[in-house]
């Protein structure tokens, strides 16, 4: 079959592939898909093997204050959103090579002034100097991701792309769920500094394997496997460029600010989470703290491809609102107190829920983004959960002291009976304006 005929291919044979032929055709795709999806794995280690610890890092390392810790790590990782408001112009204007190498250089100089902050660093105090490592490592990471996901949109073509975003998301968390597994053996001989640098060692390895194989060759010949053949449309006015400004698209704002009260449970999962465990719990279990954390990733890696290709085509409107409504209730049932098995239930099926509605969301996104824009629209998309990080850090920190300080006496059934009503929030949202938000979008999306 030639390319043309290929291109021709109507949506509803699309459709029609199967599960099989979907991989299939992925794992034949060019090196590019998987060049990115390195860089992908290795950041899924680094990244969150950092921020999983980062609380307990700057608390004992650094001796910031419960409040102080969660403000600094709540702008840490909202100035990762914010910077992702830039880096998708940036990453639509260098391209996905360029843009990787720069940023894991970027990346790594910020992760090795943190390590290094509580001993000082240029003179700098051991808190101004963890501060000077946070916002250097959040403005690598606000680029690398809308990076990451429009190297998917240009390595995938229409038959894969849903099966790519989830692999893009399922190979992030099994990045995570390895570092997860090897964290607590790294913390306990090494301490929180040896899991730092093993992440810093990581991101080494990846920009060697960047510069020596994502090279301009593959850059240029691997883009794509189908193309569309070009048309020139016609030349469009001022004002049908401002309408393409995502920032003015209402129902794209509604529809990614929605999303907010339940992206402050994400926010929790490392600002409330890792006190709640150590505090909370006996000591055997704050030992093997990671572990739960890992179970997050685990049922990511394993349910959100599954799951992307058993209901590709049911509607993604319809996703979102199943996967937020799970991932928001199902936080009630720690209202009860502190338990084991409960906190087990929990992270699985607050993690069941996200896997539902979240490569989805980005399907979305990519799929009303016009051409040439994707980064520009993940970039904006990344706006409300920037602000579900940045402020959620703003009375975590509060609320711990008021519900589960140090010693005790606790009352964490009444933090987590809060979180889960402003969570509720975002299922309501989307079922109250679906129809409102499905008139514009591709008919898959309503």
């Amino acid at each position: 079959m030639s390319d043309d005929e290929k291109v021709g291919k109507t949506g509803e044979e699309e459709k029609q592939l199967s599960l099989r032929e979907n991989f299939r055709i992925l794992f034949r795709a060019s090196k590019g898909f998987w060049l990115v999806n390195v860089v992908n794995f290795g950041d899924g280690i680094a990244y969150f093997g950092i921020l999983t610890l980062l609380t307990l890092f700057l608390d004992r390392n650094v001796g910031f204050s419960d409040q102080m810790t969660g403000i600094s790590v709540s702008v840490f990782t909202g100035l990762v959103t914010l910077f992702m408001l830039g880096g998708g112009f940036i990453s639509d204007k260098l391209g996905v090579r360029r843009t990787l190498t720069l940023t894991l250089l970027i990346i790594g100089l910020g992760r090795v002034i943190l390590v290094l902050s509580p001993v000082g660093f240029f003179g700098l105090s051991p808190k101004v100097a963890s501060w000077v490592g946070l916002i250097i490592m959040a403005v690598g990471e606000g680029i690398i991701q809308p990076a990451l996901y429009a190297g998917v949109k240009e390595y995938t073509d229409p038959r894969t792309a849903t099966i790519g975003y989830s692999l893009l998301y399922s190979i992030m968390n099994l990045g995570i769920v390895a570092e997860n597994f090897v964290s607590p053996f790294v913390r306990g001989r090494f301490g929180i500094d040896g899991v730092f640098w093993m992440c810093i060692y990581i991101t080494g390895l990846m920009l060697i394997s960047q510069v020596s194989f994502f090279t301009r060759r593959v850059e240029k010949t691997d883009r794509v496997m189908i193309d569309a053949p070009k048309v020139e449309g016609p030349k469009l006015s001022i004002k049908q460029r401002l309408q393409e400004l995502p920032f003015l698209n209402p129902r794209f704002l509604f529809f990614i600010f929605v999303l907010l009260p339940v992206r402050t449970l994400f926010a929790h999962q490392w600002l409330t989470l890792p006190h709640y465990v150590m505090r909370a719990f006996p000591a055997a279990v704050g030992a093997r703290y990671e572990w739960f954390q890992g179970l997050n990733p685990f049922v990511i890696v394993i349910f959100v491809p599954l799951i992307a290709a058993f209901t590709r085509k049911a509607k993604v409107l319809t996703m979102m609102i199943i996967g937020t409504t799970l991932s928001a209730a199902v936080t009630f049932i720690l209202v009860p107190g502190p338990n084991l098995s409960t906190l087990i239930l929990y992270v699985v099926l607050f993690s069941l829920g996200e896997a539902v509605w979240s490569s989805r969301f980005l399907e979305y996104v990519a799929d009303i983004a016009p051409p040439g824009k994707v980064g520009a629209y993940m970039g904006i998309a990344g706006v409300p959960w920037f602000m579900a990080k940045f402020t959620t850090g703003f009375y975590s920190g509060f609320m711990l002291e008021r519900f589960c300080p140090e010693g005790g006496p606790f009352d964490t059934g009444t933090m987590w009976l809060m979180y889960a009503i402003i969570a509720c929030i975002s299922p309501i949202g989307l079922v109250a304006a679906r129809k409102w938000i499905g008139k514009g979008v591709p008919e898959k999306a309503r």
